[in-house]
């Protein structure tokens, strides 16, 4: 049985990860079932953005079977490979040529906090749980882990978060920029589809936009001149689209 859940509507392509038995761990078997439904709605040019949710529970980190098979053997060349399987879930989510909101509700916590990061915008509940986890079971984070919270929240909340494992609740996400809005648990996926919306009515445009966002806020970002012609074509052609004959 799948434990991801594809579905398109109205140019919104919402992803699910349903395993509620294990808060929605990352196996590897849905880990690429997560990159196949990422790259189907990136191939399909009716959809203009993504929503990936997780229910109740929008994931508990990786499979802790993954991990083990690495620790047991570093370079063993099926457990090296599973555990760049599980990083690629979020850096094909974060990578894919769409617009891409998290609907977070429960915990999201180290790999899964990752792959909420991974997404360009992120709502969430009141009483979401964010956290990083990894030193807290004694191993060192992964998957670029302080890269996204510094580039979301900044050096001190990717200090507090990653180096001395403070939690956060949804309202104090807010609060630090690691999410637009906090929602009661049952409003989260229709805001999120909200603000997805905005982005689908217009999937050709949407990839547009997606390109020169990820471009201009990369960690680093370009020079003001740089941006101006980094736009300058992408808004060309949208005015042809316009306006032209």
């Amino acid at each position: 049985m799948s434990e991801v859940r594809y579905a398109t509507d109205e140019g919104i392509a919402t992803i699910t990860l349903s395993a509620p038995d294990r808060r929605n761990a990352l196996s590897v078997e849905m880990s690429r079932e997560l990159i196949d439904a990422a790259r189907t709605a990136e191939a399909d040019p009716s959809v203009g953005a993504v929503v990936v949710t997780g229910g109740e529970h929008f994931c508990a980190g990786a499979v802790r079977s993954v991990l083990a098979d690495v620790g047991e053997d570093p370079v063993e060349d099926t457990a090296y490979r599973n555990l760049e399987t599980v990083y690629s879930a979020f850096t094909t989510i974060g990578g894919i040529d769409l617009p891409t909101v998290a609907a977070v509700r429960g915990a999201a916590v180290g790999a899964g906090l990752n792959l909420a990061l991974a997404t360009d915008l992120r709502v969430v509940s009141r009483t979401a749980r964010l956290l990083p986890g990894f030193a807290q079971i004694g191993i060192h984070p992964g998957g670029g882990h302080f890269s996204l919270l510094h580039r979301v929240a900044g050096r001190e909340a990717a200090a507090a978060m990653g180096l001395f494992g403070e939690e956060v609740d949804g309202d104090r996400a807010v609060d630090l920029g690691i999410a637009w809005s906090a929602h009661e648990d049952e409003d989260v996926e229709a805001a999120a589809r909200a603000i997805a919306a905005r982005a689908a009515a217009d999937p050709e445009l949407a990839r547009r936009l997606i390109r020169s966002f990820r471009r201009e806020t990369a960690p680093g970002g370009v020079a003001w001149d740089v941006a101006v012609e980094l736009e300058r074509s992408p808004q060309m052609w949208s005015l042809r689209r316009k306006h032209g004959s």
